[in-house]
């Protein structure tokens, strides 16, 4: 069983990039499921109606989250509605809509996963534990085969959940820098890992965006409009082979394309 996971989508490059790139990587790989991080994929901040119809057109089978999930209005009426949109699950309790994860039924001859959605508390707004979340959202789960996203800033954090789920889990992956580690590998549990996927989005850019903006940040520590236009484009994703008798990975190859 192969699982392709593409890392934080940023804005129209982002989506872009996966039209030209994800039906090479579909013949090539073969992936059984695509997963996407999608909480910037709308004008890189936010995810709309609009856009998650774009994605899901594409192949993508479901699209997570994490602290941008909330930032474009449309969200509210779409995230609890539709499946295959998830946002982290150690949201405080009555945070509405939507869920930490996703499950898809086996059918077709094709196994069923299912993906839980984590963020982290380090160097991030205040949440509730991801780790003790975790324990919670996998005493529920059935299947085998299990994906995470941990949307986390400190490599360390991610690390720690790492070690934590080997074994529980099929895959800890983190998003939310959008720079690809070159640190994957599988955990003696057969757990695959990375600290950070990486991104899809502007290659010539800071995280996916115009250059201008930010060095403007960091040069006066006053606030400028962030904008992304076009231009040459990434796309970091991961491919994940399971067994999918007992969930186990296999392997994790990093994908590193520029387009």
């Amino acid at each position: 069983m192969r699982v392709l996971f593409i890392g934080d989508i940023v804005g129209k490059p982002g989506r872009n990039c996966l039209q030209q790139r994800l039906p090479e990587l579909k013949r090539i790989h073969s992936p059984d499921y695509i997963i996407a991080n999608g909480e910037n994929a709308a004008g890189g901040a936010g995810l709309t109606g609009k856009v998650f119809n774009e994605l899901r057109d594409m192949g993508i089978d479901v699209i997570t989250g994490g602290n941008h999930i909330w930032d474009q209005n449309d969200i509210y009426s779409i995230i609890g509605h539709e499946p295959g949109i998830i946002r982290p699950a150690n949201y405080p309790p009555g945070t509405t809509p939507g869920q930490g994860t996703a499950v898809i039924e086996a059918s077709g001859g094709k196994p069923g996963l299912a993906v839980l959605n984590l963020i982290g508390r380090v160097f991030m707004r205040p949440v509730d534990c991801p780790f003790r979340a975790a324990d919670r959202e996998l005493k529920q789960l059935k299947e085998k085969v299990i994906i995470v996203d941990f949307h986390a800033e400190a490599t360390s954090e991610k690390q720690a959940l790492g070690w934590y789920l080997d074994g529980r889990v099929s895959a800890v992956l983190g998003t939310h820098s959008h720079v690809q580690t070159a640190d994957q590998r599988l955990l003696p549990g057969k757990t695959a890992y990375i600290s950070d996927v990486g991104m899809a989005g502007l290659y010539n850019s800071i995280l996916g965006v115009d250059k201008e903006g930010p060095l403007k940040r960091f040069l006066t520590q006053m606030p400028h409009k962030l904008s992304i236009s076009d231009g040459k484009k990434l796309l970091n994703a991961v491919l994940v082979e399971l067994d999918e008798d007992n969930g186990k990975a296999i392997a994790i190859e990093r994908i590193y394309d520029i387009i």
